[in-house]
């Protein structure tokens, strides 16, 4: 079953009105894989800007929400104001909420079943730090994490799992694509004895962690790397050069 290539660009805590509006400008010029579906992710206060800059085929994602509609949570955005917004994708579980914010696994899991519930696409990040990869328990973390989140998750249609080796995000170090695949197959192989072989046959896992328009051909290469989740290089011309990885 082919598998839809999927590019994704976290912005972070990054940009302003000025910097957003020349890259949406490269982002419309392109030209993007028209067999490759694109989303960015926005700072919040900038979602409805950016929905009004790009084209629809460019899908505006924000990058955290809580796992309740409404209410007295000062600071946070709900996926219904998420929607309010144009903005149709978000990034939930992303190793900074994990690692600096504190945020638990059964958090992580709320957070997504409620945003799947109000019809947001969602991008589930999950990956080890480098202590525990040198401690050989890149699988255990992994699989700990989907596990928490495949408790909450009845119908995977509108998820898309990136994997995410923390020490390789900002850092310059990456995965080589041979260490990648192999946290992507143990993956599938996860899903199969765990959700079912459909889940596993047709789930995107996409690989995130220093991905530049330099290694993004050779992990696209990858039988069981489905796309990426950029941080760095999506504020810059070379995000287009990504997307184009499968070309």
């Amino acid at each position: 079953m082919s598998r839809k290539f999927c590019v994704g660009g976290n912005w972070k805590m990054n940009g302003d009105q000025k910097s957003i509006a020349e890259l949406c400008k490269v982002l419309t010029a392109g030209p993007l894989d028209p067999n490759a579906e694109v989303y960015v992710g926005v700072p919040a206060p900038y979602l409805i800007y950016v929905r009004s800059l790009l084209p629809s085929s460019i899908n505006v994602a924000a990058q955290n929400c809580y796992k309740v509609e409404k209410g007295a949570f000062t600071g946070e955005i709900s996926p219904a104001i998420i929607k309010d917004t144009g903005a149709s994708w978000v990034i939930l579980g992303h190793s900074e909420r994990r690692q600096i914010f504190k945020e638990s696994d059964e958090l992580i899991a709320e957070k997504v079943e409620h945003a799947l519930a109000a019809g947001l696409k969602v991008v589930a990040c999950i990956g080890e730090t480098l202590e525990e990869r040198e401690s050989d328990k890149t699988q255990e973390v992994v699989a700990r994490q989907m596990c928490a989140i495949a408790q909450k998750v009845k119908d995977w249609t509108n998820v898309v799992i990136a994997y995410e080796p923390v020490w390789a995000i900002g850092t310059g170090k990456t995965a080589t694509p041979e260490q990648a695949q192999e946290v992507h197959a143990y993956l599938r192989q996860w899903l199969t004895e765990n959700i079912s072989k459909e889940v596993s046959a047709t789930l995107r896992i996409q690989y995130g962690g220093s991905v530049t328009g330099a290694n993004a051909k050779d992990l696209a290469k990858k039988p069981d790397i489905d796309g990426f989740l950029v941080g760095g290089a999506s504020l810059k011309p070379e995000f287009v050069q990504i997307v184009n990885a499968r070309q």
